[in-house]
């Protein structure tokens, strides 16, 4: 089998790590001859580096060649599978998309709510430019994507390349479900998900347990409802998604007949989650402080000639899910994954131009979403309103209207207020300048 050329767009990530162990565990189906970290930020792409080239010596990997490059050149020609986990701004601007709406009551989140807009408009613009990138150096590349807000990403992806190999995933569903799995005794290799929704802003219908032979769902949702769920191993000692997980308990003792994703907290219950936020300090800071500056110390010892148990990170499934889509492309396996793709029917009675988070199967050709029935009422209203608002945003970005960008401000589902949501968006153009397109 070829050995493969393979890009980590956003190479500097604190998520790097994951992802190139989880290609090392699988290299005998994917194999590598070069692995290439790209990123604008040298510092942290130097680095990675480090830390990559260490666990390539510690894996006897050392044939695999290892390039750091801020050259798009460099980085894309030739190669065959590109992930992409840019993040526009970095977490200074990821701090300020948090802290700028709850000044004013509003959520504050990475990719949901106002902050989740914010990010998007920057986003876009990133990686639209990454896209060029590669379009120009490797057509023929499958790009895996798992920079966020994915929706937001993938409408403006769609209506700039529509003919691109990409792939927009996103894994929360997978922590979802180690997590439940961990906490109430399932495997979740077992299980067959169906799952419908916008990326973090969806719902379980079913569960089937191979091993079982049933829906496990049902059980599931009354014994969440019971004991709330602690985090798994990969989330240990986090506050933040120990809050979470024990809201999703909330949210199925008040609406029981689907298993909702935890990140629906902040539409359903925008009201409790500004009331237990820190204004001053936030998930960025969290961030920062915890996998950022555990990075560095990490590259520090390595540079200061250390070497012995210097890695250190847990990130779960984050790696192993998008290999294992890399693999199911690269080897016609038809693997069954949560994929993030224009509607065109999965949900029948849901716009078709919606970019949706449905089941698909994977193999040498690309996706094959699966066909899903109607949605309620209640479901398909919040999805409804909430793809307006992501359509009116991707319209102001390329539009450059600034009223577009406040209907969809006012449009956000986690937005109660006209007034509010002008005042945000006021303040996020001049915190955004060189980052959103210019709004008249």
């Amino acid at each position: 089998m070829k050995k493969l050329n393979i890009v980590i767009a956003g190479g500097g990530s604190t998520y790097t790590p994951g992802i190139t162990s989880a290609i090392l565990s699988h290299i005998e189906r994917f194999p590598m001859a070069e692995i290439r970290l790209y990123d604008n930020d040298s510092k942290r792409n130097e680095d990675m580096g480090l830390i990559i080239n260490q666990l390539l010596i510690e894996q006897n990997q050392t044939d695999i060649e290892l390039i750091t490059t801020e050259n798009p050149e460099e980085a894309f020609s030739g190669a065959d599978f590109i992930f992409s986990q840019i993040r526009v701004g970095g977490l200074k601007m990821r701090e300020q998309d948090e802290k700028i709406p709850l000044k004013y009551g509003l959520v504050g989140q990475e990719t949901c709510g106002l902050g989740g807009f914010a990010y998007g408009l920057r986003s876009i613009k990133g990686i639209l430019e990454l896209v060029g990138y590669i379009q120009e150096y490797a057509p023929d590349a499958w790009v895996l994507n798992y920079t966020n807000p994915e929706t937001l990403v993938g409408e403006a992806i769609r209506r700039v390349y529509p003919g691109i190999r990409m792939i927009n995933v996103c894994d929360m569903t997978i922590s979802i479900e180690e997590t439940i799995a961990e906490n109430y005794d399932y495997d979740r290799k077992n299980w067959v998900p169906t799952y419908f929704g916008l990326n973090h802003y969806g719902w379980y219908t079913e569960i089937y347990d191979k091993s079982l032979g049933r829906d496990v769902m049902p059980e599931i949702i009354e014994k969440m409802r019971a004991k709330s769920m602690n985090v798994a191993e990969f989330n240990e000692g986090d506050q933040t998604w120990a809050e979470a997980f024990k809201m999703m308990s909330t949210m199925v003792e008040y609406f029981p007949d689907y298993l909702p994703n935890n990140y629906l907290e902040y539409y359903l219950f925008p009201d409790v989650v500004v009331e237990k936020s820190d204004p001053s300090y936030t998930r960025a800071n969290m961030v920062m402080e915890g996998r950022e500056k555990n990075t560095r110390e990490m590259a520090r010892k390595i540079r200061d000639g250390e070497t012995e148990n210097v890695l250190n990170f847990n990130f779960g499934e984050h790696g192993n899910y998008i290999v294992d889509i890399a693999t199911s492309l690269l080897n016609d396996e038809h693997r069954r994954f949560m994929v993030i793709t224009p509607n065109r029917g999965s949900i029948p009675n849901l716009r078709q131009d919606a970019v949706v988070e449905v089941p698909a199967y994977i193999g040498a050709t690309g996706i094959e979403p699966i066909a899903l029935d109607p949605i309620i009422d209640f479901h398909k209203g919040l999805m409804e309103a909430q793809v307006a608002a992501e359509k009116l945003l991707v319209d102001a970005y390329f539009e450059g209207s600034y009223q577009k960008a406040l209907q969809a401000f006012t449009l956000n589902q986690s937005v109660n207020s006209a007034y509010l949501a002008k005042q945000v968006l006021d303040e996020m153009i001049e915190a955004n300048k060189g980052y959103w397109p210019e709004l008249n």
